[in-house]
């Protein structure tokens, strides 16, 4: 969606939705709504009900309390199906086909599918056509299987963790062509731990918690809900030193520098500085999503249901 546009209509919602697996409530009167046109990053933490959610959307999943639906019908109804393409972490495809021989097969399954030259161009498996899917590292069946999410051309794409195992270069043209995706008029629904993907790609971000929905907006809303700054350095301080201090929020190791998460960063900077003389590469920057989110998800406080 480019900015000044206003969101589409709804796509896909679900409403007051409730779901349980035996005594666990996987979901809790949740509402989400997937509007025409976006890309809407899913974040949670594990065990948020982040799939649970995609799977009632996807209809692989009955709904127990609430409702359901995608393009005004059940999810799981066949005139759904061929609208939507998903790619999800769970694949039982053979691999004793050929690259070509299974996109060849999920084209079959469509009225108007992409062509399969195009569909090998979108996921960078040109070169890889002929070989047997048993004999594809990890991130190249990644690209596969984005590959024959895309089969049916969908109006609205489901993408679980898309670029897990794919080099940078890979992960790059995978984001191109979600942007892509967008610019033609398509919905993404992507669920996915990788923060950095979701802030560059996403529209709106809808964070769920324990089965509710804790917190939505664009990225930059989602950003500024946290209150503080991100102080990053090389010191021999441990974060378990800095987590107590005034203000400090979230206190970490990345790679060779602590990183804390605070509301007073001047504060923060003077004790650092008087503990260690040789502390070095300082930065103050502003919190990023994973700030937040990592925030909100300690929380846990509901941001409207």
């Amino acid at each position: 969606m480019q900015a000044g546009t206003s969101p589409g209509p709804a796509l896909a919602r679900l409403s007051r939705v409730t779901h349980r697996y035996g005594p666990v409530v996987a979901l809790d009167g949740l509402d989400l709504e997937v509007r025409r046109g976006e890309v809407l990053g899913v974040l949670g933490p594990n065990g948020a009900g982040k799939t649970t959610a995609i799977s009632l959307l996807l209809g692989s999943l009955g709904v127990q309390e609430g409702a359901a639906s995608v393009f005004g019908l059940a999810p799981g109804a066949a005139e759904v199906r061929v609208r939507r393409g998903a790619m999800l972490q769970i694949s039982g495809i053979s691999a004793n086909l050929s690259v070509r021989e299974h996109i060849e097969l999920f084209r079959a399954y469509y009225p108007a599918p992409l062509p399969a030259a195009r569909l090998l161009s979108m996921a960078g498996l040109e070169k890889l056509a002929q070989r047997r899917y048993g004999k594809l590292s990890g991130g190249q069946k990644q690209r596969v299987m984005f590959a024959l999410a895309l089969a049916g051309d969908p109006e609205l794409l489901f993408l679980d963790e898309p670029t897990t195992g794919l080099d940078v270069d890979a992960r790059h043209r995978l984001w191109s062509e979600i942007r892509g995706l967008r610019e033609s008029g398509r919905t993404t629904v992507l669920t996915t731990h990788n923060l950095d993907e979701a802030d560059a790609l996403a529209d709106r971000v809808v964070v769920i918690h324990n089965g509710r929905r804790i917190a939505e907006g664009t990225p930059a809303e989602i950003k500024s809900r946290t209150a503080g700054r991100l102080v990053r350095c090389v010191t021999r301080i441990r974060p378990d030193e800095v987590a107590g201090l005034p203000g400090v929020i979230e206190a970490r190791t990345r790679g060779r520098h602590l990183e804390a998460l605070t509301t007073q960063p001047e504060d923060l900077v003077r004790k650092l500085l008087a503990r260690d003389e040789a502390l070095a590469d300082l930065t103050v920057v502003a919190a990023g999503l994973e700030d937040a989110f990592l925030a909100l998800t300690r929380d846990g406080k509901e941001g409207g249901r």
